[in-house]
Order: C-alpha cells, then sequence, then structure tokens
C-alpha cells in the first residue's frame, strides 16, 4: 500500500510569491499529543509572507534558519480525523481551529496539517471554516495583547492607528469588552463604513487628517502599524497615558518620558493556545466580536493570496479556501 499523500502549497525558494508551488505532498502524521486536521480554510498573516521572503525583513541574528522546500500556514481550521498517541481531549470528527506551532513552523497551506492538540479550540458554531481561519493570529494577537500583555487596562478613551487590518479590527472590539468608554479608529477613508460597523465610536481619515492632529487626550494608543515615524503619535495621547505597539516603532522614548507618557515597548509576541482561543470563540459566538474577511482564495492560488497581501490596505483577513477531497491512499 502506498503512502497516503496530499495537494499542499510549497515555497521551493525564498522571494516573490512565484515560488509558491501547488502540488502533490506525503500527508503528516500524529505524533503523540497530537492530532490530524483536514484542513477546510487556511488563514494568511504576515509571518507566512516574512518566511516566503526568507526573514529578510529581520536583523540577521533574529532570522529563523529555514530550509525549503517549506510549507507555511499557522492558521487552520476543519476537522480531526485521527489523533496520535496520548490524545484525549478530540475525537475525530470534532470541529477545531487553532493557531499551530506559533511561534515555529506550521504547515498549514494543505489538505491536511497536524498539531499539537493544546493548541485547537472547538470551531466557533455561528463561523463557518473560512471565517473561523481568519481568527487565530490576528485574534489572538488583540486578546492576548489587551487581556495578557496590558491585563486589560485599556482605560477610558482609546486609540487604535491601523484599525481596519486583521489584529486592529479584533482590537477594536475587545477593548471595549475590557471596559474602554471610547474607542477611536485611525484607517483611510475606505474603511470608515467598516469600522463604524463594527461599533467604534469615531472614525479619523489618515489620508485626510493626520491622526496627531485630530486626536488629544487618549488614555490608551494601541499601534498597530509602528514604523520611524511612529513618535508623531504621542501628541494624541495625555499625559499619564500610555503607547501600546504592537509592532516596533520609533516612540522617541525620551520626550514620552517628559510628557508623562507611558511606552509599553518590551517585546511581546502571540503564542498558540487553545485555551485563549476557546475564549475568543466564546465571545464570537456571543456577538461580542466579529471577524472581517477581506478575500477568499483557493488553496491552489496561494500565490495570489500572498500577491494581495503584499499590496496591503487590507480590511481584514485573507484565507485560503480548500478545496476538493482528499488525495492519495
Amino acid at each position: 500500500m502506498g503512502t497516503a499523500t496530499m495537494r499542499a502549497v510549497r515555497l521551493h525558494a525564498f522571494g516573490g510569491p512565484e515560488n509558491l508551488v501547488y502540488e502533490e505532498v506525503a500527508r503528516p502524521v500524529p505524533g503523540p499529543g497530537e492530532v490530524l486536521v483536514r484542513v477546510h480554510a487556511a488563514g494568511v498573516n504576515p509571518p507566512d509572507r516574512y518566511a516566503r521572503r526568507g526573514f529578510r525583513d529581520f536583523p540577521a541574528e533574529l532570522r529563523p534558519h529555514w530550509t525549503p522546500p517549506l510549507i507555511l500556514g499557522s492558521d487552520i481550521s476543519g476537522v480531526v480525523t485521527a489523533l496520535g498517541p496520548d490524545v484525549t481531549e478530540w475525537q475525530p470528527g470534532d470541529e477545531v481551529f487553532g493557531l499551530v506551532n506559533f511561534p515555529g513552523r506550521a504547515s498549514g497551506y494543505a489538505e491536511y496539517a497536524v498539531s499539537p492538540a493544546a493548541h485547537l479550540a472547538p470551531k466557533p458554531a455561528t463561523l463557518g471554516h473560512a471565517e473561523a481561519a481568519a481568527v487565530p493570529m490576528a485574534g489572538l494577537t488583540a486578546y492576548q495583547f489587551v487581556f495578557t500583555h496590558l491585563r486589560g487596562r485599556t482605560g477610558s478613551t482609546v486609540l487604535i492607528n491601523g484599525a481596519a487590518g486583521g489584529v486592529g479590527h479584533f482590537a477594536a472590539q475587545l477593548v471595549r469588552v475590557a471596559g474602554a468608554k471610547e474607542v477611536i479608529a485611525v484607517a483611510s477613508g475606505r474603511h470608515e463604513e467598516f469600522l463604524l460597523g463594527l461599533g467604534v465610536d469615531r472614525f479619523v481619515d489618515y489620508t485626510r487628517t493626520p491622526a496627531e492632529e485630530a486626536v488629544r487626550d487618549a488614555d490608551l494608543l494601541i499601534d498597530t502599524v509602528g514604523g520611524p515615524d511612529a513618535h508623531r503619535l504621542l501628541a494624541t495621547v495625555r499625559r499619564g497615558g500610555r503607547i501600546a505597539p504592537v509592532f516596533l516603532g520609533d516612540y522617541h522614548r525620551e520626550r514620552a518620558a517628559e510628557l508623562g507618557i507611558a511606552l509599553n515597548d518590551t517585546m511581546w509576541q502571540v503564542r498558540s493556545s487553545g485555551s485563549d482561543l476557546a475564549e475568543l470563540a466564546a465571545l464570537l459566538d456571543s456577538g461580542q466580536v466579529r471577524v472581517h474577511i477581506d478575500s477568499v482564495f483557493p488553496l491552489r492560488d496561494a500565490a495570489a493570496a500572498h500577491a494581495r497581501a503584499d499590496r496591503g490596505h487590507l480590511q481584514g483577513k485573507i484565507v485560503l479556501s480548500v478545496e476538493g477531497g482528499p488525495t492519495g491512499g
């Protein structure tokens, strides 16, 4: 009997989206503490693109040493099909979703993926697989950022810079869950209706009016953009307020101290957690939090999905739909 196979997208060389190839590969086998998931949808995330480019965005000393060919993708939604030894919390047929093996290597751009059992949660009953696959990394980043990194201390007025993206649109909703009274969203004008529909109180179109001119006295700035010009946002925060960067930026630490603004700039990174994801799933099922999909591509068109991501200005998340049935035998 031959080795079981599946269709997957593999990266054969670092570089552009064209290096992502849809092909037949060996099907993985779950080990101790792992489950095999028949993937119905997979999320596309910034770390997938960093890996595709060989982590050239990272300082040399921080670059993981990965060697192609690679299957990318850490966000999956699907159905458990097989259990490794010592797995008791899942059964074949269970619908699950998860951020798998992050930080680290995962293989979600495929018909089947292996995941540690502890990295999965029951798929929200109110979501389809495409919507569920859009949640794990972005949703957990926002959830853990607000409730672990910030410990839910948001203050009354929260400003979200880059509010329309994957992390931003979750953060804009979760700070309200944490107790914020006013949420101000910064994004380009085409996202205004979307963000107001998520329940933000005020929208700032940065293409018309810079946030530093439009906002004053925020208790907390959550900045999902960062970058060398991030210090311009000091003007938006009150004395005694706080800046919480999701990504690295130059906030002029000395000037922030002079203005009495606390700067949460310690390195922080989302981590796989089935238990945290289950709590986020409850918020999704209750309607307190919603997920938005920018676009859906068939798995075979992962290169086109990455090209879309490279163009930026996303509204929510990009998802790969894993079409067709199992292959091989």
